[in-house]
């Protein structure tokens, strides 16, 4: 019985060890002092838990385009939000306010984004503890 108990019990731990593995505090990957604005098209999405991500073409000043990862909530949280899958589409220009990747690759972490519609939705993910953290809400009134 203990066997089977342990065998269990490890079975669990692999099953969600990428999920919990993928979620992080916003200060073990981004910069609260390095804001960002990006204007870019829609090249991918990615409705996933524990974060979603989209994918922005963004053109610099000198007219050089480069594919920006945009990390969000998990789409509940979102919905909850106003966010949801139906309202952007590849191709749309987004608008992502965020702070910067401490390792200076190509990823923001997107805490307001701005839809195609013009509405302004919050992208954070809530209680990460980075700026304006969005914790407050997603708890029901």
């Amino acid at each position: 019985m203990k066997i089977r108990f342990a065998a269990a019990a490890a079975g669990l731990l692999v099953a969600i060890a990428p999920s919990v593995q993928a979620h992080h505090s916003f200060a073990a990957e981004f910069d609260g002092n390095k804001t960002v604005r990006l204007v870019g098209k829609l090249t991918k999405i990615e409705w996933t838990n524990p974060h979603s991500y989209f994918y922005l073409d963004v053109e610099d000043q000198n007219g050089k385009v480069s594919n920006w990862g945009c990390e969000a909530g998990a789409p509940g949280a979102l919905s909850r939000r106003g966010f949801k899958k139906g309202d952007i589409k590849l191709g749309d220009t987004l608008v992502v306010d965020g702070y910067l990747a401490k390792d200076g690759s190509h990823l923001v972490d997107a805490r307001r984004v701005t839809l195609p519609d013009g509405r302004s939705v919050s992208g954070g993910s809530a209680g990460d503890g980075g700026p304006q953290d969005t914790a407050t809400s997603d708890k029901k009134q």
